[in-house]
């Protein structure tokens, strides 16, 4: 494997990594955030907050990934 490819896969592990740490504290958060408001809406109690945090960590994954692999598309074109 060439210095390169493993420069891009360690630039997708990165981001992917600090997107799942990002949108899962967002949706923790965000969660708890929901369940002390001074009116809970219907919206919060339908949801489990671990199953909410597991979603955000899965959309953070997709867009670090996405990130990544968009910066280095963007690289190769201008260099």
């Amino acid at each position: 494997m060439g210095r390169k490819n493993q420069r891009f896969l360690l630039l997708v592990l990165l981001c992917s990594a600090t997107g799942v740490i990002v949108g899962g504290t967002a949706s923790w958060a965000e969660s708890n955030q929901c369940m002390q408001a001074n009116v809970v809406t219907d919206q919060c109690l339908k949801q489990s907050p671990i199953a909410r945090t597991i979603e955000g960590m899965a959309t953070g994954l997709v867009a670090g990934a996405g990130a990544a692999i968009s910066v280095d598309w963007q690289h190769k074109r201008e260099g």
